[in-house]
């Protein structure tokens, strides 16, 4: 094997020492420089897209704000426009109740004084008919029609006396 051969050693160091420091020199100056700059080049844009990710997150955040912000203000809004509303159709209803109410009570009123009239008109007949029954009956007893302003005064002395 040459590569064991002691008279050749020294220029295999040469040689190795030679290749050493060309593959050294080119490392340094071609390779490890495009290297680090690919990995700068990554890590800017790593902080760059983190920089992104929190401005979208912040405008975001700032846009849920925004629309629990509106939600609430239109909730509140419906509420009061629900109060507002329930409000005026329970004044209305109450209006219309006071309305009918009133309408009902005049009803009722000239019904009652209807019926208190058709009562009256009732009793005067009935004190007129009773007074024709009673001379009609006395005629036939007697055989004599009797006066009409004695029967009348009789029928109203028993309604008299019967109303007590």
């Amino acid at each position: 094997m040459p590569q064991l051969d002691v008279s050749t050693y020294l220029p295999q160091l040469f040689w190795l020492a030679v290749s050493f420091i060309v593959l050294y020199v080119l490392m340094s100056t071609i390779a490890l420089p495009r290297i680090a700059a690919a990995i700068e080049a990554r890590r800017r844009r790593r902080e760059e897209d983190l920089d992104r990710a929190a401005q979208l997150r912040r405008d975001a955040e700032a846009l849920v704000a925004a629309y629990e912000s509106a939600r609430a203000a239109a909730r509140e809004q419906a509420q009061a426009t629900l109060r507002a509303t329930g409000e005026r159709l329970a004044a209305a209803a109450a209006e219309r109740q006071r309305q009918l109410t009133a309408v009902l009570a005049e009803r009722t009123g000239a019904a009652e004084r209807d019926i208190a009239a058709a009562k009256a008109r009732a009793l005067a007949e009935i004190r007129t008919v009773a007074a024709d029954v009673a001379a009609d009956l006395a005629a036939r007893l007697t055989g004599a029609p009797p006066d009409p302003q004695t029967v009348t005064s009789a029928v109203d002395r028993v309604a008299a006396e019967r109303a007590l």
